[in-house]
Protein backbone atom coordinates (compact mmCIF):
# COMPACT_ATOMS: atom_id res chain seq x y z
CA UNK A 1 0.00 0.00 0.00
CA UNK A 2 1.39 3.51 -0.97
CA UNK A 3 0.83 6.42 1.97
CA UNK A 4 -2.01 7.50 -0.21
CA UNK A 5 -3.68 4.41 0.86
CA UNK A 6 -4.06 2.68 -2.73
CA UNK A 7 -1.74 -0.37 -3.92
CA UNK A 8 0.33 -0.80 -6.41
CA UNK A 9 0.95 -3.61 -8.23
CA UNK A 10 4.32 -4.81 -9.74
CA UNK A 11 4.13 -6.42 -13.56
CA UNK A 12 7.77 -7.76 -13.02
CA UNK A 13 10.44 -8.88 -10.92
CA UNK A 14 13.87 -7.25 -10.18
CA UNK A 15 14.73 -10.59 -11.72
CA UNK A 16 12.75 -10.18 -14.78
CA UNK A 17 14.47 -6.95 -15.12
CA UNK A 18 18.29 -6.92 -14.88
CA UNK A 19 19.00 -3.82 -16.89
CA UNK A 20 17.61 -0.71 -18.31
CA UNK A 21 18.25 2.32 -20.42
CA UNK A 22 16.36 4.46 -17.87
CA UNK A 23 16.50 3.67 -14.32
CA UNK A 24 13.22 6.09 -12.49
CA UNK A 25 12.91 5.83 -9.00
CA UNK A 26 9.56 7.51 -7.13
CA UNK A 27 10.07 8.89 -3.51
CA UNK A 28 7.41 8.99 -1.21
CA UNK A 29 7.21 8.15 2.79
CA UNK A 30 8.47 4.82 1.90
CA UNK A 31 11.85 5.36 0.99
CA UNK A 32 13.29 4.56 4.10
CA UNK A 33 11.77 0.39 3.82
CA UNK A 34 13.53 0.60 0.04
CA UNK A 35 17.20 1.59 1.53
CA UNK A 36 16.43 -0.86 4.25
CA UNK A 37 16.23 -3.52 1.55
CA UNK A 38 19.23 -5.03 0.58
CA UNK A 39 17.73 -7.06 -2.72
CA UNK A 40 16.20 -3.94 -3.59
CA UNK A 41 19.32 -1.64 -2.83
CA UNK A 42 21.34 -4.47 -4.45
CA UNK A 43 19.21 -3.91 -7.82
CA UNK A 44 18.63 -0.38 -7.85
CA UNK A 45 22.43 -0.45 -7.97
CA UNK A 46 23.44 -2.72 -10.27
CA UNK A 47 20.64 -1.30 -12.90
CA UNK A 48 21.96 2.33 -12.06
CA UNK A 49 25.77 1.64 -12.43
CA UNK A 50 24.44 0.27 -16.17
CA UNK A 51 21.48 2.55 -17.50
CA UNK A 52 22.06 5.40 -20.03
CA UNK A 53 19.64 7.62 -17.43
CA UNK A 54 19.59 7.43 -13.57
CA UNK A 55 16.58 9.58 -12.67
CA UNK A 56 14.24 10.24 -9.65
CA UNK A 57 11.87 12.18 -8.73
CA UNK A 58 11.09 13.63 -5.04
CA UNK A 59 12.60 11.81 -2.40
CA UNK A 60 13.81 9.05 -4.51
CA UNK A 61 17.10 10.63 -4.93
CA UNK A 62 17.88 9.54 -1.24
CA UNK A 63 17.48 6.12 -2.70
CA UNK A 64 19.86 6.31 -5.61
CA UNK A 65 22.11 8.00 -2.93
CA UNK A 66 21.89 5.63 -1.13
CA UNK A 67 22.50 2.84 -3.64
CA UNK A 68 25.98 5.02 -4.25
CA UNK A 69 24.79 6.44 -7.56
CA UNK A 70 24.93 9.72 -6.47
CA UNK A 71 28.49 10.07 -4.95
CA UNK A 72 29.56 13.26 -6.19
CA UNK A 73 27.00 14.32 -8.01
CA UNK A 74 24.84 17.32 -7.61
CA UNK A 75 21.33 16.50 -6.89
CA UNK A 76 17.49 17.47 -6.36
CA UNK A 77 14.91 16.00 -3.68
CA UNK A 78 11.78 17.48 -1.94
CA UNK A 79 12.95 20.18 -0.23
CA UNK A 80 11.50 18.80 3.14
CA UNK A 81 14.68 16.03 3.03
CA UNK A 82 16.66 17.48 -0.20
CA UNK A 83 19.83 18.20 2.87
CA UNK A 84 19.81 14.30 3.66
CA UNK A 85 21.52 13.55 0.37
CA UNK A 86 24.71 15.00 2.01
CA UNK A 87 24.36 11.55 4.03
CA UNK A 88 25.22 10.22 0.98
CA UNK A 89 27.96 12.37 -0.31
CA UNK A 90 25.62 14.13 -2.97
CA UNK A 91 25.02 17.97 -3.30
CA UNK A 92 21.99 18.89 -2.58
CA UNK A 93 20.36 21.91 -5.13
CA UNK A 94 17.60 23.77 -4.62
CA UNK A 95 15.97 23.07 -7.91
CA UNK A 96 12.78 21.58 -9.72
CA UNK A 97 15.09 19.51 -12.09
CA UNK A 98 18.55 19.24 -11.62
CA UNK A 99 20.73 17.41 -14.41
CA UNK A 100 24.24 16.45 -13.79
CA UNK A 101 26.06 14.48 -16.25
CA UNK A 102 23.69 11.33 -16.71
CA UNK A 103 21.93 11.98 -13.26
CA UNK A 104 18.48 13.44 -13.67
CA UNK A 105 16.67 14.28 -10.75
CA UNK A 106 13.47 16.23 -9.86
CA UNK A 107 12.22 17.93 -6.71
CA UNK A 108 8.65 17.17 -4.97
CA UNK A 109 5.55 15.65 -6.49
CA UNK A 110 4.82 18.72 -9.15
CA UNK A 111 8.16 19.41 -10.01
CA UNK A 112 8.09 15.42 -11.35
CA UNK A 113 6.72 17.14 -14.59
CA UNK A 114 9.48 19.67 -14.69
CA UNK A 115 11.19 16.01 -14.68
CA UNK A 116 9.57 14.29 -16.66
CA UNK A 117 9.47 17.12 -19.71
CA UNK A 118 13.58 17.83 -19.37
CA UNK A 119 14.17 14.18 -19.26
CA UNK A 120 11.89 13.43 -22.41
CA UNK A 121 14.24 16.59 -24.44
CA UNK A 122 17.32 14.79 -23.61
CA UNK A 123 15.97 11.50 -24.57
CA UNK A 124 13.69 12.46 -27.27
CA UNK A 125 14.68 16.16 -28.39
CA UNK A 126 13.01 19.21 -27.18
CA UNK A 127 10.14 19.59 -29.93
CA UNK A 128 9.13 15.99 -28.76
CA UNK A 129 9.30 17.39 -25.13
CA UNK A 130 7.26 20.47 -25.95
CA UNK A 131 4.14 17.88 -27.82
CA UNK A 132 3.69 15.95 -24.69
CA UNK A 133 3.67 19.27 -22.71
CA UNK A 134 0.97 20.36 -24.51
CA UNK A 135 -0.58 17.08 -24.87
CA UNK A 136 -1.07 17.05 -21.17
CA UNK A 137 -1.82 20.74 -21.32
CA UNK A 138 0.96 21.70 -18.78
CA UNK A 139 0.62 25.30 -18.22
CA UNK A 140 1.16 25.71 -14.41
CA UNK A 141 -1.28 28.71 -13.20
CA UNK A 142 -1.37 27.94 -9.13
CA UNK A 143 -4.08 29.49 -7.21
CA UNK A 144 -1.19 30.29 -4.79
CA UNK A 145 2.60 31.48 -4.20
CA UNK A 146 3.59 29.04 -1.39
CA UNK A 147 4.68 26.00 -3.02
CA UNK A 148 8.58 26.64 -2.02
CA UNK A 149 9.37 27.09 1.41
CA UNK A 150 11.05 30.77 0.90
CA UNK A 151 7.13 32.08 -0.38
CA UNK A 152 5.30 30.19 2.21
CA UNK A 153 7.09 31.42 5.03
CA UNK A 154 8.25 30.20 8.15
CA UNK A 155 4.32 29.52 9.81
CA UNK A 156 3.54 27.59 6.99
CA UNK A 157 6.73 25.43 7.01
CA UNK A 158 6.50 24.57 10.29
CA UNK A 159 2.78 23.15 10.05
CA UNK A 160 4.37 21.20 7.29
CA UNK A 161 7.19 19.92 9.39
CA UNK A 162 5.07 19.33 12.55
CA UNK A 163 2.23 17.30 9.98
CA UNK A 164 5.13 14.90 9.25
CA UNK A 165 6.49 14.58 12.54
CA UNK A 166 3.21 13.32 13.25
CA UNK A 167 3.02 11.09 10.15
CA UNK A 168 7.05 9.47 10.70
CA UNK A 169 7.67 11.02 13.62
CA UNK A 170 11.90 8.65 13.29
CA UNK A 171 12.06 9.29 9.50
CA UNK A 172 15.23 11.29 9.31
CA UNK A 173 16.78 9.29 12.06
CA UNK A 174 16.14 6.25 10.78
CA UNK A 175 17.14 7.59 7.53
CA UNK A 176 20.85 8.39 9.24
CA UNK A 177 20.55 5.37 10.69
CA UNK A 178 20.15 3.39 7.23
CA UNK A 179 22.76 5.81 5.73
CA UNK A 180 25.26 4.48 8.81
CA UNK A 181 24.40 0.85 7.65
CA UNK A 182 24.69 1.27 4.06
CA UNK A 183 28.65 2.73 4.42
CA UNK A 184 28.16 6.48 5.21
CA UNK A 185 28.82 8.17 7.83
Amino acid sequence: MTDAGFAIVPTATFEDVPAADILCVPGGFGINGVIADDVAMAWVRSVGERATWVTSVCTGSLILGAAGLLEGYRAGCHWGQREMLRLFKAEPVDARTVIDRNRVTGGGVTAGIDFALTLTALVRGEDHARAVQLALEYDPAPPFDSGSPERAGPALVETYRARVRKLAPTRDDDLRALAAKRGYS
